[in-house]
Parts: C-alpha cells; sequence; structure tokens
C-alpha cells in the first residue's frame, strides 16, 4: 500500500515540478515588460496575458503537488489539538463532503469550457495582441484530475490512520527555511538534553 500512495506522491511531485519552470517564463515576460515600458518607453501587448497564464498554469497544475504534502492551508488551530484518529476521522467525511464534489464539478465543467474555448480558437480580449488562451483552458480539467488522483491517495491515508492511530508517512523533498531552522533547533535541544541525563557519554 506504501508503494502504491508513493506512486501516485511521485506523480503529483513530478507534475508539480514539470510546471514549475512556468514561473521562469513569467519572470521573463514581466522584466521584459518592465525594462521596455519604462526603459525604451514601448510596452508590449503581450507580456500582461503570459504573466497571468503562467501563473494561472502554476497555481492549477501545483494544486496537487501541495495536497501530496499536506501543503494546503488548514485552520490547524484546533486541528493540531486532536489525536491522529480524529483527525483523519474529519479529514475522510470532508473529503467526500466537499473535495470529491467539488473536484468532479471541476472536471465537469473545465472540459466543457476547455471545450467551447477550442471550438472557436478563443483569444485574449485584454490585450490588442490577440494572445490565443484557448490551450490555456485545458489546464482546469487537467490539474482537477490529477487533484483527484491524488485525494485518493490521501482518502487512503485517512483510512490507514483510522485504523492504526498514526499517519501514514509523507515523501519530503523540501521544506520552508521556518521549519528547517525549527528541525536545527529541535535536535540542539535533543543534543543537550542527552548530554545532561548522561554526561560521561556526551564527554565521549
Amino acid at each position: 500500500m506504501d508503494r502504491f500512495l508513493f506512486t501516485i506522491d511521485k506523480l503529483s511531485a513530478w507534475v508539480g515540478k514539470a510546471f514549475a519552470w512556468c514561473i521562469l517564463i513569467m519572470t521573463f515576460g514581466v522584466s521584459y515588460e518592465v525594462f521596455v515600458r519604462y526603459v525604451l518607453r514601448d510596452p508590449t501587448p503581450w507580456a500582461f496575458d503570459i504573466s497571468y497564464m503562467m501563473y494561472g498554469t502554476l497555481f492549477m497544475m501545483a494544486g496537487a503537488y501541495t495536497l501530496s504534502r499536506d501543503g494546503h492551508v488548514r485552520g490547524d488551530v484546533i486541528y493540531r489539538l486532536w489525536r491522529p484518529r480524529y483527525q483523519a476521522t474529519v479529514e475522510l467525511v470532508l473529503y467526500f463532503l466537499f473535495f470529491f464534489p467539488g473536484i468532479i464539478a471541476l472536471i465537469y465543467a473545465g472540459f466543457d469550457y476547455a471545450g467551447e474555448s477550442w471550438g472557436y480558437r478563443e483569444v485574449s480580449v485584454m490585450s490588442p495582441a490577440n494572445v490565443p488562451i484557448f490551450q490555456f483552458k485545458t489546464v482546469i480539467p487537467i490539474a482537477a484530475i490529477f487533484l483527484f488522483i491524488q485525494g485518493v491517495a490521501q482518502v487512503i491515508r485517512c483510512i490507514i490512520c483510522i485504523r492504526t492511530g498514526q499517519w501514514p508517512a509523507l515523501l519530503h523533498d523540501v521544506e520552508e527555511m521556518e521549519t528547517m531552522l525549527l528541525h536545527e533547533h529541535e535536535d540542539v535541544d535533543r543534543t543537550r538534553e542527552d548530554m545532561l541525563s548522561d554526561p560521561k557519554g556526551g564527554a565521549k
């Protein structure tokens, strides 16, 4: 079961990291626009469209990856005080009440939305460049499908936690600096406690 869960996690991670390159395209577009607008006095008609399409694509396609790392925003002021089995029970109920109905609706509506856009080769109305955006609309149902797949893995984790009382392991590859520093302080404090409890062993 762990292998199955980690396979889904790796798929979500691959997709999220692949589309993370969108940030470079967006950065280039915005930087170029700033340069030509304020230095050359010749703004582009396409930079704004590129920036919001790249940001939107990055935001959507990283959703499953973020879910696999338990990184979405959660009101955990009370949640973190619960026992793991109770956390898993609440999450399991919420997945079926809100997550899956919302994601299924997003898949269904997203395919319809993208299909219409491809039908008349939709272009952006926000700039005179007529940048095509029908391919961008396709990101909506695709991102929702990956979220659905990752949601299945998260539901399995909830069931395992309800049975065992412990959350299954998650894949970890990136941590915020704040979290890394917290772990470092915990390691230092643990080392000090060990030295104080066993001075001779600590001296060795």
